[in-house]
């Protein structure tokens, strides 16, 4: 008995392992060479194993699609980690995006498609509540609508940094783009009394 446990949770981990290491190829996949470029036929070869493989983790494309968004969501999500500053946080968001372009248009598309954003951003009502905490602390007395200030907040650090870097300093590097819109980000999140 205590042999099939010791074999079954061997073949769960080396499945958890094969899933996250598929998903992993696939983003850097999608960022090469864009999402027309993803498919099972590619990622098998990419990842060196048989297409059959593939299908048992992903059954369809578009399976293997909803897997690389929903692992954009955990790596954006970091930026609602509460261990560390809300701008370092938004500094992870904002490296992100300008490290996996195409990973991101995959998300802004399911980021304005119509349902609850809860289902797409876990932490949206830490979020929220965080927000409306911080603002009501620093302006005593006014009147804000948090979300919709967390909307502005999530929107500018998701498609500030890549309007940045394709329309107005497409020369630059993306450190010097990440580096530049983050103090001014910074600045404003100081005036509103967000971070010291």
């Amino acid at each position: 008995m205590q042999k099939a446990r010791t074999t079954e949770r061997k073949r769960n981990r080396g499945f958890e392992e094969t899933h996250q290491s598929l998903i992993e190829t696939a983003v850097r996949l999608l960022s090469e060479k864009g999402v027309e470029a993803l498919s099972v036929s590619a990622l098998a070869r990419e990842a060196g194993i048989n297409r059959t493989t593939v299908y048992y983790h992903f059954p369809s494309r578009e399976a293997m699609i909803e897997a690389v968004k929903e692992w954009s969501s955990l790596q954006l999500a970091r930026g609602m980690d509460a261990g560390s500053s809300r701008f370092d946080r938004m500094a992870g968001i904002n490296r992100f995006v300008l490290a996996n372009p195409e990973l991101i248009k995959l998300w802004i598309d399911d980021f304005i498609a119509p349902g609850d954003i809860r289902t797409r951003y876990p932490r949206w009502d830490d979020l929220v509540i965080g927000m409306a905490k911080s603002l009501s602390a620093a302006h005593p007395g006014e009147d804000f609508d948090a979300e919709v200030y967390s909307v502005m907040l999530l929107a500018s650090a998701i498609i500030g940094p890549r309007i940045l870097q394709n329309s107005v300093a497409s020369d630059a590097d993306p450190a010097a783009i990440s580096e530049r819109f983050m103090a001014e980000h910074r600045r404003q999140l100081r005036r509103d009394g967000i971070i010291d």
